[in-house]
């Protein structure tokens, strides 16, 4: 992939905003490097933001495009130094994106949610635009820090732990009216490699706030699409709530409920069997873990949002609330995601094509039941079971 070059141009003195404010007039024109790191450099000489830093990595530019909504966004990480990491992302101005910062900037001082450091307004190809500086997140996904623990043991009082987490992160979203509504893993990242780092909520690009009228969008990730969102129904931060049962089922096992296969219509059967909440606790990743756990899920799965937990509930369950008496029952997860890990980028790559719409669609992605999907993650264990079996059967024999 080429990397695009980037040069930003200082406005006269008179033409900026207040040092204050979160938006600063910054034109941005493609051209080098150099300039957006002496530009950026000026720009903490004249207004000091803590953590804000100097030093742009080339290495680091990712550039995608975004189907459907014509956007595109380029990022890029600040060495890291003593004040911290920092992490910008650009988005080309225009209402959707300008609500995205507005939802992360509210929620940008709660707990357990990758803060802004600052918002620009700028120039970029003629175009205007949105230059945030966020804090780095330095230990990368969720998923991706429990593929690579190895032979150390990954237990359900540590989900426990990571779903209260998180439960915090949306406790506060909710308490202020904004539904988050692209609740997953991708968007869970961790703020360093250490062993105390700190889970973090990202990515308010489907966030909105609720009011007296439920959220009717239909927008969605299809892994973590409450079933209301698959047809006309009204939806609010129930949607939220049946995400956290998913995240909270593929942490207790390594493979999520439902499957989706690429390039495959959601057939009317289909959404009737995602309604219905047909999932199960398959044997041998689900033996052990606690009927709590278990429990909780399916309160969080619930198809009639109305029935679904709310935030304060699923705080005071006592599989969250109580998490340090949780059973330290080791699980199959981590297992599951290294020996799938393959298979599991695939899932990320199939989630991530399908975050790049606006989900309109619903016929992009066929969401199945866990018994009757075509689940590669699922099927490979199996046959490695049923092998296992065979061999030890055939011992037994002679």
């Amino acid at each position: 992939m080429r990397h695009p070059h980037i040069s930003i141009e200082m406005l006269d003195e008179e033409h900026e905003e207040s040092p204050r404010a979160w938006h600063m007039q910054i034109p941005i024109s493609l051209d080098n490097w150099a300039t957006l790191l002496s530009i950026v450099k000026l720009r903490l000489k004249s207004y000091v933001v803590p953590g804000l830093r100097p030093h742009v990595s080339h290495k680091s530019l990712v550039l995608w495009q975004v189907p459907g909504l014509f956007e595109q966004r380029e990022s890029g990480g600040y060495e890291p130094d003593a004040l911290g990491a920092s992490f910008p992302q650009l988005l080309y101005d225009s209402p959707k994106a300008r609500q995205e910062v507005d939802h992360h900037w509210q929620a940008s001082g709660g707990p357990h949610i990758v803060r802004i450091l600052d918002v620009y307004e700028n120039m970029h190809h003629g175009k205007r635009c949105l230059l945030i500086v966020m804090e780095c997140m330095e230990g990368g996904e969720l998923f991706s820090r429990i593929q690579e623990r190895g032979d150390q043991a990954f237990t359900e009082r540590e989900a426990a732990e990571i779903m209260r987490d998180i439960g915090t992160a949306i406790q506060f979203l909710h308490s202020r009216n904004i539904a988050h509504r692209d609740v997953k893993p991708e968007n869970l990242l961790y703020t360093s490699k250490e062993r105390d780092a700190v889970l973090k909520l990202t990515d308010f690009g489907f966030a909105k706030e609720t009011t007296q009228n439920a959220l009717q969008t239909p927008c969605y990730t299809p892994y973590y699409v409450a079933p209301e969102v698959l047809g006309p129904e009204k939806y609010d931060k129930s949607c939220d709530m049946w995400s956290l049962g998913v995240i909270m089922y593929i942490l207790l096992c390594g493979f999520p409920p439902f499957y989706s296969n690429t390039g495959q219509a959601i057939s009317p059967g289909m959404k009737r069997r995602i309604r219905l909440g047909q999932y199960g606790f398959p044997k041998p990743e689900w033996s052990e873990v606690s009927e709590d756990a278990k429990q909780l899920i399916r309160l969080l799965l619930k198809t009639d949002p109305t029935e679904r937990l709310t935030i304060m509930q699923f705080m005071n369950h006592p599989w969250i609330n109580q998490s340090m008496v949780v059973p330290q029952t080791p699980l199959h997860t981590a297992r599951v995601l290294q020996e799938d890990k393959d298979h599991w980028d695939d899932v990320k790559e199939e989630m991530t094509s399908a975050l790049a719409t606006m989900r309109v669609d619903y016929d992009q992605v066929k969401i199945k039941d866990l018994k009757t999907s075509n689940n590669r993650l699922l099927n490979k264990r199996r046959k490695k079971q049923a092998g296992s079996s065979s061999a030890s059967q055939g011992c037994n024999n002679q």
